[in-house]
């Protein structure tokens, strides 16, 4: 072995922040799903999960159906903050799907890790329509037992319509989630590329042409507590616990009696009208 060929091997195996040796010739383990993403995608399935298996049971299953709603609002608003201070792959401009990204993908051109043009408009409709149903079933009442935590906001007959339109819209979120099922099985037994594996490791195995040149980058503290700040001010408010804060009960009334009359003091004597008899 030369000196070249020696000085490769070792600049192969140096590891880097956010790289890994790689185990394939040609191929590059990075980092691509940080920790708050793997955390949301993984909360936000049970969240879905609990809120459709409660609606189906109904009854006193309700008000864990209220409660999965209450996850889901907190859960979508974190992403949302997270997707504009968090890590570089986690970002909503990093996979936005432009026009041009859209033609790159459809033409075979599209060359990047992550969530491709189309998982990313799977990924921006279902963040869309979770919290739109999300911010329906505020409003929304059963009729019988559950009243959405801000029902008493509006009028009954907005409450039943918005009722109405979160039924609605649960079945169009069913077809989404199909869809997406459907898409993860076709990359992983088509186009052999598992999807699942690195939303659990946050590990992703890609080409090397392939692979962005940037590094992870962000997602500092500081972003994390922010998102998570502005998750729990959304969670707190969507529970209507402000408005029963505003309204403070009256107090109670308290009767006041008038004090006895004295045993010893005799009701004043009535003189007789003179142009009454006195009988």
């Amino acid at each position: 072995m030369n000196y070249r060929t020696a000085k490769a091997d070792i600049a192969t195996t140096t590891l880097s922040p956010t790289r890994a040796p790689a185990a394939v010739p040609g191929v590059t383990r990075i980092r691509l799903w940080d920790l708050p993403v793997r955390i949301f995608h993984w909360s936000l399935v049970v969240a879905v999960l609990v809120a459709f298996v409660t609606a189906k049971l109904g009854g006193d299953w309700m008000d864990w159906h209220g409660r999965a709603g209450l996850a889901i609002v907190g859960l979508v608003t974190f992403r949302v903050v997270w997707g504009v201070v968090g890590s570089t792959h986690a970002r909503f401009l990093s996979f936005a799907p432009t026009p041009s990204r859209l033609r790159a993908y459809l033409t075979g051109r599209w060359h990047g890790v992550g969530h491709n043009p189309l998982g990313a408009l799977s990924v921006f409709g279902l963040l869309a329509l979770l919290a739109v149903q999300a911010g329906t079933g505020l409003f929304s009442n059963d009729d019988i037992a559950f009243d959405g935590p801000l029902s008493g906001l509006i009028e009954k007959a907005r409450s039943d319509s918005l009722t109405g339109l979160h039924h609605q819209l649960s079945n169009v979120l069913l077809v989404l989630l199909g869809l997406h099922i459907l898409a993860i099985a076709f990359y992983l037994l088509v186009k052999k590329h598992d999807l699942i594996k690195p939303m659990v490791t946050g590990w992703k195995h890609a080409q090397g042409r392939h692979v962005a040149q940037r590094e992870t980058r962000g997602g500092s503290p500081l972003g994390l507590a922010i998102a998570l700040l502005v998750a729990v001010v959304a969670v707190y408010a969507a529970s209507g616990k402000l408005l029963h804060e505003r309204t403070v009960p009256a107090p109670p009334v308290v009767a006041t009696t008038s004090a006895p009359a004295s045993p010893s003091a005799s009701p004043p004597a009535t003189t007789p009208s003179s142009s009454t008899p006195g009988w």
